[in-house]
């Protein structure tokens, strides 16, 4: 099972991110995770922040849209939301973060080789400001999020 380590995290430039990990699960098992609200839900927000995902409403096909609320119980929470630029199910999927002006277009490729599935994300800035502000998070947050995904999918194996 791979750990939180075999998660690698780079900027490719000055205003793009790329995060990859391989997971021992078939493609259609991680493209699901991805794409089915009630995995997503379970997978997305780091255990570490001590906040969960409220709600998660995900219409995953080209022009559709997501909307997913973090936060504590009985609050309001914090809310993330875009839409889907394309979708090729089990292998590639690109959204707009429109929470903000400086948001992010994040591409996620899946391949899969011998049962395995090779995951490249790729999140592409406005500019160098917007990458150096919301890259930390994503860069510290990433590779717990990818081991609760691994976790995930071992469990639903």
């Amino acid at each position: 099972m791979a750990t939180e380590t075999d998660t690698n995290v780079a900027r490719a430039s000055d205003r793009e991110l790329v995060v990859t990990r391989s997971f021992d699960a078939p493609v259609r098992t991680v493209f699901k995770a991805w794409t089915t609200p009630s995995q997503f839900q379970r997978w997305w927000a780091p255990a570490s922040m001590g906040v969960k995902m409220l709600s998660c409403e995900m219409d995953v096909r080209s022009d559709g849209s997501y909307r997913v609320i973090f936060g504590h119980e009985g609050t309001e929470g914090m809310a993330f939301f875009g839409r889907y630029l394309e979708v090729i199910p089990n292998a590639r999927l690109v959204w707009t973060n429109d929470e903000g002006t400086d948001g992010a277009v994040t591409t996620v490729t899946f391949t899969e080789k011998d049962g395995r599935t090779h995951l490249v994300l790729r999140e592409l800035y406005p500019s160098k400001e917007a990458l150096d502000e919301s890259g930390p998070g994503t860069e510290g947050s990433t590779p717990e999020q990818f081991a609760q995904l691994d976790a995930l999918l071992a469990a639903e194996g």
